[in-house]
């Protein structure tokens, strides 16, 4: 295997991510909700999710570290 074939697992499914990226942009629950087409629960079980993955406390501290990780862009 080359090097530049390598790719680094993502720690976020692609859900998770589009849910990081529209709460990035000041959007409410109800409007990713919305958005995405998912219940508003589901949006908060991504959330959820993520924060645990990510070993957290917050919302805004999971923006913190994913930004920092590069996996959001602002």
């Amino acid at each position: 295997m080359k090097e530049h074939d390598y790719k680094p697992k993502q720690i976020l499914t692609k859900r998770e991510k589009e849910v990081f990226e529209l709460l990035v942009q000041d959007k409410t629950t109800k409007d990713i909700a919305d958005e995405l087409f998912i219940s508003q629960k589901t949006v908060r079980n991504h959330i959820s999710n993520t924060i645990q993955k990510l070993g957290v406390k917050g919302r805004a501290q999971a923006v913190v570290e994913l930004l920092r990780m590069g996996e959001l862009k602002l």
